[in-house]
């Protein structure tokens, strides 16, 4: 059966998932699921039915009052994962207008809604340049907005990779006025002009190449029973869990998770949870922050 698999044509795996995908969320596929979301005709959309038969016989059986295939009693994913952080990720970008209902393959989508998030104002043309001279590796001279000057100025920069603080999406770059790899907020950049070679790599970016090792566990303040549901909350496993992040993102990753105040400065309940490691890490903490 796995080499079966492995000989699909790109286009009938896809589609083979797509049934296993509605299947395990919706809990029913037909032909017209296939029909509709490929532009197949009866035939094709039959014949990758049987097909996935073929290799799943338990699971799904064809319900007639209803007319359409069930998820059967013994269903066993064979062509994709079920993903609940895939899934979610999807309703969350519906909500936020990235993607539209037609690039889903969720067919009935469940009442949602999400906290708004500021939109930031990044120059799609501003991206192509950053992405542009990550990928040939050239330095770039922008014009940027730094909150440590009243105006902005130009400066060149050597970007090697985009970071995303959980927020604001920013370029990791060498600045060369600074002598020194820092984090610049796209929307900041005004402009840009002047491009040229670069020999920055991200290898001499040691914050960059580097991981920090956050070990939270629940507060020990909490009662035992909210010390579970934490622990659930972040997939722990043994009461605590390990967050691998890079140098460069830990003042992020420390100030997004709350970790980043002594944990007395807030209620047990607020806190949640605690660095175990915390002595060690924050001996690790690099001026990460953006301009």
């Amino acid at each position: 059966m796995e080499s079966g698999k492995s000989d699909l044509r790109w286009g009938v795996a896809q589609r083979l998932e797509f049934i296993e995908f509605r299947l395990f969320w919706e809990g029913h596929v037909n032909r017209s699921d296939l029909m509709e979301q490929f532009g197949l005709s009866v035939n094709q959309a039959s014949a990758d039915l049987n097909r996935y038969i073929g290799f799943a016989p338990d699971n799904m059986v064809y319900d007639k009052s209803a007319r359409t295939y069930v998820r059967g009693p013994d269903y066993a994913a064979q062509f994709l994962k079920p993903d609940a952080s895939r899934y979610l990720a999807q309703l969350r970008s519906l909500a936020d207008g990235i993607m539209d209902s037609d690039d889903t393959w969720i067919a009935e989508l469940p009442s949602y809604d999400a906290a708004p998030t500021p939109a930031r104002g990044v120059n799609p043309v501003t991206l192509r340049s950053v992405v542009g001279a990550i990928r040939r590796s050239e330095a770039i001279e922008v014009k940027y907005q730094s909150l440590s000057r009243p105006e902005p100025s130009w400066r060149w920069i050597a970007p090697h990779a985009i970071g995303f603080d959980g927020f604001r999406w920013h370029t990791r770059a060498f600045c060369r006025t600074d002598d020194v790899f820092k984090d610049f907020l796209l929307s900041r950049i005004i402009s840009t002009r002047s491009v040229e070679g670069s020999e920055v790599t991200d290898a001499a970016d040691a914050d960059w190449q580097e991981h920090v090792t956050l070990e939270i566990c629940p507060h020990p303040k909490l009662s035992e029973d909210q010390k579970k549901v934490i622990a659930l909350d972040y997939g722990m496993r043994g009461g605590k869990a390990k967050i691998k992040v890079r140098r460069a993102l830990l003042y992020y990753a420390l100030k997004r998770l709350g970790l980043d105040t002594d944990p007395s400065a807030r209620k047990p309940h607020e806190q949640q949870i605690v660095l175990i490691n915390r002595d060690v890490v924050l001996g690790e903490r690099s001026a990460g922050q953006v301009l």
